[in-house]
């Protein structure tokens, strides 16, 4: 049975508004180790910190201002001059020293004796100018640039390293930074040799209504008992009874006597994506529980009706992510995501930039536009819309949106997407998997979909409980791996 307990979180997110400090939001987990550090060899120290000196706009010729870029190196494996680089493109996060110590692409490095480097997104984390705010810098936010930063940082290291064309460059990503090693692989073969992408959206969308399709699919064994929790809350929110029984039950910050149409979306919206982190993270280490423990605890006629049972499951989260309460206030959200500084939370952490990454180039937004939705249909495409402009001015709209989305599946290809010595990983629990490239359909790159894993689960360091089709797909990707930097 699940249990309560604290995660060790490696952000202090302590109270505030759900939206911008659970460590679970819209797809994206502020840790993606979720807190925990058991299994780190303690006869290791994490690597020191390096940093590249990075152009602002490397488009621009008038522009001559630069920033440093934060990057990790491990030389453990690299014994000969002739050998290959890995190069491991930082998540829509802060990167992590964690990825120099454990993965199953450092399992790799070792057999094929790698140099490995990891580079951070610039904006992100560390990785930006001194002395600007974040909205002076939206121009400069893009995976355009994103990817010239890091054929620019390999231009770099092979000067550092003295690395020669005979050191081939293998890039590794997991969720966005896959979608950008698939990416960068199409835009500059001449740097980069190969690329091994887990869960890559590739195929830029609004609209992104298959993600909790796939969420609802995934908790088929609880589903009508998820469904009849959403539709009590519906039914309380009809009388006062009901609504002051609602602030009690999920312990929200405020109470509901008095909300709008945009608060209520926003609580239907966080109390899915309980859901969503759930069944997107299913057994990936170090994250706590699984669909069938969330699916027990809402089948669980001991614990009262189906709202009962989503309310004791959202006590849970709300004290794993050491909340002691849910803020559904939609203003709060909008004010914190407006916050410019790079030291408030939401930069911090990644969730603004994460957000106006969604409202500028891709959408990717989860809706709930199906009206027999188990979650209800308080969160459509619109809701989206709205946020965008609000949070980041007018000309983030709609119509805007639609051409940066059309330009980026032109330009990178979408699902049609012509990078050769690219293997893209899936797995069929994972609701990203929708916008990828899930079979091999032509020549010169290779697909593996994994049955019964979720978002990124290749990555992690290997274990020996891993079920026997996640080690088939490691073993396919040294292979892969293989065939690429040695091919007959």
């Amino acid at each position: 049975m699940l249990t309560v307990r604290v995660l060790l979180l490696v952000f202090a997110l302590v109270g505030g508004s759900l939206a911008t400090k659970r460590s679970f939001w819209r797809g994206r987990a502020t840790d993606e180790f979720h807190g925990d550090t058991s299994n780190l060899s303690q006869e290791k120290p994490l690597p020191n910190v390096e940093w590249f000196v990075q152009q602002n706009d490397p488009y621009g010729l008038l522009d001559n201002r630069t920033f440093y870029q934060r990057y990790y190196v491990n030389i453990e494996f690299f014994k000969s001059k002739d050998g290959p680089v890995f190069l491991f493109i930082g998540r829509e996060g802060p990167v992590s020293p964690r990825w120099m110590m454990e993965g199953a692409w450092l399992k790799y490095a070792q057999e094929f004796g790698a140099l490995c480097l990891q580079i951070e997104h610039r904006y992100y984390g560390e990785s930006h100018a001194k002395g600007s705010t974040i909205n002076e810098e939206y121009g400069m936010f893009s995976s355009e640039i994103a990817l010239t930063d890091i054929a620019l940082f390999i231009t770099e290291m092979q000067k550092t390293f003295e690395l020669t064309s005979n050191n081939r460059w293998v890039v590794f990503g997991g969720g966005y930074a896959g979608a950008l090693a698939a990416w960068v692989r199409l835009k500059f073969p001449q740097w980069v040799h190969g690329a091994v992408t887990s869960s890559a959206p590739l195929l830029g969308k609004a609209d992104f209504r298959e993600y909790y399709d796939v969420v609802a699919n995934a908790i088929i064994d609880c589903r009508p008992s998820v469904q009849e929790a959403f539709q009590e809350i519906e039914k309380n929110l009809e009388t006062s009874t009901g609504r002051s029984s609602l602030s009690e039950q999920l312990q929200l910050c405020d109470s509901m006597e008095i909300y709008g149409e945009l608060d209520k979306a926003n609580l239907f919206e966080n109390l899915a994506s309980i859901f969503a982190h759930v069944v997107q993270y299913n057994g990936i280490p170090y994250f706590k529980y699984s669909i069938q423990e969330v699916c027990d605890i809402m089948n669980d006629d001991s614990k009262g009706s189906p709202l009962n049972r989503l309310a004791h499951l959202n006590k849970i989260f709300l004290d794993d992510d050491g909340l002691s309460c849910l803020d559904y206030k939609y203003d709060k959200m909008i004010n914190e995501l407006k916050e410019t500084n790079w030291e408030e939370d939401a930069s911090k952490n990644g969730t603004l930039h994460w957000f106006l990454q969604m409202c500028k180039e891709y959408g990717w937004f989860q809706t709930s536009n199906n009206a027999s939705h188990i979650f209800r249909n308080y969160f459509p495409i619109e809701f989206y819309y709205t946020q965008c402009s609000e949070v980041f001015g007018d000309f983030f709209n709609q119509l805007a949106l639609a051409k940066s989305i059309y330009n980026n599946n032109v330009i990178y290809g979408g699902l049609g997407i012509r990078a050769t010595n690219v293997i893209y990983v899936y797995g069929s629990l994972d609701p990203w998997h929708t916008l990828g490239l899930t079979e091999s359909k032509s020549a010169g790159f290779k697909s593996i979909f994994i049955p019964g894993t979720s978002h990124c689960a290749d990555m992690y360091e290997p274990m020996e409980n891993d079920p026997p089709e996640l080690k088939n797909a490691r073993k396919q990707i040294r292979e892969f791996i293989a065939e690429i930097l040695n091919p007959k």
